[in-house]
């Protein structure tokens, strides 16, 4: 029970104390006579090392962060015994004070780590101690301490003081009450408002990594298609844009957005698609509505507030300065970005940003990155103290630096700005980073209370939750507004400088190393580069540009973006992913691959064929045709010859190019598509052309003829001679001593006297009957001749055919002025 109690901020009887606290006495003043005796002990007992770390104190939460007169400040944490051995006889106790003069003495003491006798305040004896009789080995116990401010002995004036929570016990080798664990925060005390107060102004940034691609879908909206579903988890409850956005609400705090962030969110929220492998699949209708919802709550959170816009998907400044400016066209990315920057979030957002400012990774400056960041427009820089460094001055000066020509750096203080990198998870860790900021906003201000002065606080871009939570506790720490008040970064930007701040631009030698190493490279840019100019010849064919130009040349944004640091491998990925998909576009509009020609004859066309597959139609473009030889062939009377041409979408546009042959044999054809203006579009197409007067067909071809007419000639001869044997044997038969013909003698018997008896003939053989060419009468054909009958049925001869006497036919060739039909 006694136990219990003493967690409770109770502790044991006064009595108990001071006869436990004789006996430490006795006990150790041999020990103390040893120290005496031997001064490297005596500086060891100064700093106690390990031993003083025995005990892990952790200072989980302290409250209020800021108190003032009539508040009740209550610690709370954990001791876990890290030792060897068990600890027994232990007490807990609060230390508070001196009052710290300076914020290096606060660094100074947030570095200490070990408890040091010297330095560290003594216990307060207005504050009950803790009593825990053990501890073992790997054990951890909680602990709280509640005591009123009026017992923390604290200056009426105010300050800055350190408070230390201590446990005091022994071991079972070291029997003497000694301090074996201490941690240290700070308490900033400020009961009435100082006469001039800090302006603070905080910048709370929105930003992510690139999550769209340059891919879009073929439907009229042109859905885009993210690279991932990153995104949605971000904006979920309890997600790192959810948690900005909800903590960011009601702070006086100036957003910094990044409008591909906000663009990529809007596009979510009509619908979009994700990668899938090769294709990709439509996103869920739950995380629309997350988009919708996180759009809608960032809507209200920035009315009345002031926001900048960086340029579009954050370009790296320092990697354009160092690496890009050597490739030309580089700077017209970061032009383009600026110039998106302001339409953007005014469309989504439904606010007038501030689009004159540029804020280079982590603050840090030189000549070259000056340069470039005002290159774009800006004329206000966001610096950071450890590049832009005022070491002459003994107070921290207004953030505002005119540097000339316009500009102006506005010089944010580094370790404010740092005071929530790194591991903000564990509640000690946050609860010491809010104290620590807190100490340091107050230090400043006492540091030439009589002036008032602007500070500047530029976190890291992209907080974690537990990054924003704490950054969030800070900012609300300052709300009293006792030695503090809120400025929006554009009017610190105004505010008057301090005439002995320094506005000197840090060498591109003092640039630092690491963030030097952790730049975009050279081929980042060239790559960009490559991509531009594969854009800009392909969109002058395009009858509808903005289906490609907008989502291609904002994923060549988002290749020059800072998110990229530290992120080499997935930064070239991206790059590649981007230049397939615009390549991809490109060679929808094709030259069709040809065969072989042979072309027959002195002129001809040749045709070439170009394809469209993209979903819209392509217009200027001229396609040159070009033959290697052109003595032996020419294309419309020239060496090339050029046509313009218009494909409609999804289809496919001969183009026919009339060419002469002076010469027989093979000559290399070449088809190129060309845009307007002169640049190649595409691949060339090549091809061969045989140029031959006769080709083997039509050789073919006359050889037949030829055959025909020879075998025409054959048959007739073979009929002429037919006939003429049988014109023969017509005058043999018709001989008056033999032929059958003769008028017969009267038959003095028959009665017939002279009468002549005529034997009638057939009518076909009457029409068969011709003079020969002697003038001789042809005899009609008895039996034996029925072969004749054959080639009358064959259609050789026929009654109405005329004279089959056509003349002698000559083997002469024909003469030059005779025309052979092909």
């Amino acid at each position: 029970m006694a136990e219990a109690a003493a967690f409770q901020g109770t502790g044991r009887s006064p009595a108990r104390r001071w006869l436990r606290r004789t006996l430490t006495v006795a006990v150790g003043a041999p020990l103390l006579a040893g120290l005496l005796q031997n001064p490297s002990a005596s500086a060891q007992a100064a700093e106690e090392g390990p031993v003083s770390r025995t005990v892990d104190v952790s200072i989980d939460t302290l409250a209020p962060s800021a108190p003032v007169e009539g508040d009740t400040v209550t610690v709370t944490g954990t001791l876990t015994n890290r030792g060897k051995r068990a600890i027994t006889d232990a007490t807990v106790n609060l230390r508070v004070g001196p009052r710290m003069e300076s914020r290096s003495e606060i660094d100074q003491v947030a570095r200490r780590k070990g408890f040091r006798s010297d330095s560290d305040p003594r216990p307060l004896d207005a504050v009950p101690e803790i009593d825990i009789p053990r501890l073992d080995v790997g054990v951890s116990r909680d602990f709280r301490i509640s005591v009123p401010v009026s017992k923390l002995d604290l200056d009426d004036e105010g300050g800055v003081y350190q408070l230390g929570v201590s446990l005091t016990g022994q071991t079972s080798d070291q029997q003497y009450d000694r301090v074996l664990g201490i941690e240290r925060t700070f308490l900033p005390y400020q009961p009435e408002p100082t006469d001039k107060r800090t302006q603070v102004t905080y910048l709370w940034p929105l930003m992510s990594s690139a999550h769209i691609s340059a891919d879009t879908a073929s439907d009229d909206q042109q859905t885009p298609v993210f690279q991932d579903d990153d995104l949605a988890e971000e904006l979920r409850p309890g997600g790192r844009l959810d948690e900005l956005v909800t903590l960011g609400q009601g702070l006086p705090v100036t957003w910094v957005i990044d409008p591909d962030l906000l663009a990529s969110v809007d596009a979510m929220a009509n619908g979009y698609r994700v990668k899938d492998g090769t294709g990709h699949t439509a996103g869920t209708e739950a995380n629309r509505k997350l988009a919708e919802r996180w759009l809608g709550m960032l809507e209200k959170a920035v009315q009345g507030r002031k926001v900048v816009a960086l340029p579009f998907a954050d370009p790296d400044l320092a990697s354009l300065a160092h690496r890009g400016k050597t490739v030309p066209g580089s700077l017209q990315h970061l032009q383009s970005a600026t110039q998106l920057a302001g339409p953007t979030v005014e469309t989504i957002l439904h606010v007038q940003p501030a689009t004159d400012f540029a804020w280079p990774v982590e603050g840090a400056v030189d000549p070259s990155i000056m340069a470039v960041a005002t290159s774009a427009g800006a004329r206000k820089v966001i610096a950071r103290s450890d590049s832009i460094q005022d070491d002459d001055l003994p107070y921290t000066p207004t953030a505002a630096r005119p540097l000339g020509g316009g500009t102006t750096a506005v010089v944010s203080d580094a370790e404010l700005s740092t005071a929530f990198q790194g591991d903000m998870v564990r509640a000690e860790t946050s609860t010491l980073a809010v104290q620590e900021f807190l100490a340091q906003t107050l230090a400043i201000t006492l540091e030439q209370p009589q002036d008032q002065r602007s500070v500047v606080v530029a976190p890291q871009r992209r907080p974690s939750v537990a990054q924003a939570q704490a950054m969030a506790s800070a900012v609300r720490g300052l709300g009293a507004k006792r030695w503090t008040q809120p400025l929006d970064l554009v009017a610190a930007a105004a505010a008057k400088p301090d005439p002995d701040a320094s506005t000197t631009v840090p060498r591109a030698s003092q640039y630092p190393k690491k963030l030097r190493d952790s730049e975009l490279p050279v081929q980042a840019f060239r790559d960009m580069k490559t991509t531009r100019d594969e854009l800009d010849d392909f969109k002058v064919i395009l009858t509808d540009a903005t289906r490609v130009v907008p989502p291609v040349g904002n994923a060549i944004n988002r290749e020059m973006s800072a998110s990229w640091r530290g992120r080499a491998r997935e930064a070239a990925i991206y790059r590649v992913e981007v230049e397939d998909v615009l390549q991809r576009l490109t060679k929808g509009v094709l030259l069709v691959d040809k065969s072989d020609l042979t072309l027959s004859g002195r002129s001809a066309t040749i045709p070439v064929t170009v394809q469209n597959k993209l979903l819209q139609d392509v217009e200027g473009l001229v396609l040159r045709l070009t033959s290697s030889n052109g003595t032996r062939l020419k294309v419309d009377g020239e060496t090339s010859a050029e046509l313009p041409i218009t494909v409609r979408a999804g289809h496919s546009q001969s183009v026919k190019f009339p060419a002469s042959a002076n010469a027989n044999g093979q000559v290399s054809m070449t088809a190129q598509l060309y845009t307007v203006d002169g640049t190649p579009y595409g691949s060339p197409m090549t091809f061969s052309v045989k140029v031959s007067e006769m080709t083997p067909t039509v050789m073919l071809v006359i050889a037949g003829g030829v055959l025909l007419l020879v075998l025409a000639g054959v048959r007739m001869y073979s009929q002429r001679k037919r006939l003429a044997a049988r014109a023969a044997e017509t005058e043999a038969e018709a001989d008056p001593e033999a032929g059958p013909e003769a008028d017969p003698e009267p038959d003095p018997e028959a009665g017939g006297g002279t009468e002549s008896v005529k034997v009638p003939v057939p009518a076909s053989e009457a029409d068969a009957r011709q003079e020969s060419p002697a003038g001789e009468a042809l005899a009609t054909p008895g039996p034996a001749n029925d072969r004749s009958g054959a080639d009358t049925a064959g259609g050789t001869e026929h009654p109405s055919d005329p004279d089959t006497d056509t003349g002698p036919e000559s083997g002469d060739p024909s003469g030059p002025s005779e025309k052979v039909d092909r």
